[in-house]
């Protein structure tokens, strides 16, 4: 007991507590009898590694500040909205993110696009990318406060940073010069090099009218078109599915 107690003291100051919740529970359970040594150490080892994974996705998750806690199993496939299962099934893996790659997702309001990227980010957290979660208009505000405080470029880093950046609801408010030429510095800055996801109730076609300038509209667009996974949902707003009764909502949405 005193060498299993001075194991344990061991592992705590190694901060090691999966193993130690491994060891503790192998000694209290009598099941080291029916274990082999190295049996042992991969079970010590695979519940350590357990731990630090849990505590990582925990922590991108949060940071991520996704939307809707939405996970890629939740996704409703079934309705008709134009959502391609084997898209969806190539961007739930991480070779698009390593690859740097560009989605545009598109719909009218309520057709399940914020709900379809959260779990698009979430499934990126969960392959251990740092990923971050931005309501166009939000963003926007933030950084013009950024720009007057002087902590500008520090927020642009933050962003460049990011294995994933997500883009929600471009377009719902008019782009004024500063937010132009802040969408073109951040796309330039990930293009080629980290993943992106843009979100918009408005037709791509419509894109270079709601950016407003020809010339950084063209910078902008002339980029990320013909490279991008495209996700267009059609079809009627999920919420009026919903029912009445329904209090859950996360896939309606």
């Amino acid at each position: 007991m005193n060498n299993n107690q001075a194991t344990l003291n061991k592992l705590t100051q190694m901060r090691l507590p999966g193993m130690v919740r491994a060891f503790r529970a192998t000694m209290e359970t009598g099941f080291k009898q029916s274990i082999t040594p190295d049996e042992l150490v991969s079970h010590l080892v695979d519940t350590e590694w357990d731990e630090r994974y849990n505590r990582k996705l925990a922590r991108l998750i949060k940071a991520a500040r996704f939307r809707y806690p939405a996970s890629f199993e939740e996704i409703d496939l079934e309705s008709p909205r134009n959502l391609e299962k084997n898209l969806l099934l190539r961007l739930s893996e991480k070779g698009w993110i390593e690859a740097h790659q560009f989605v545009l997702v598109t719909g009218p309001t309520g057709t399940g696009k914020s709900f379809v990227v959260s779990a698009l980010g979430h499934q990126a957290c969960m392959h251990g990318f740092k990923t971050g979660y931005y309501s166009c208009s939000k963003l926007f505000k933030q950084l013009k406060l950024a720009r007057a405080d002087g902590s500008y470029l520090k927020a642009l880093v933050r962003i460049q940073k990011l294995d994933l950046f997500i883009l929600d609801d471009i377009g719902l408010e008019p782009f004024d010069p500063q937010s132009r030429m802040a969408l073109l510095e951040i796309l330039e800055d990930r293009i080629g090099r980290r993943s992106t996801i843009i979100v918009s109730q408005i037709p791509i076609a419509m894109w270079h009218q709601i950016i407003g300038d020809p010339t950084i509209a063209d910078a902008i667009c002339d980029r990320i078109f013909h490279s991008s996974h495209r996700i267009e949902l059609k079809g009627e707003s999920m919420r009026k599915k919903q029912s009445p009764h329904n209090e859950q909502g996360t896939n309606n949405e």
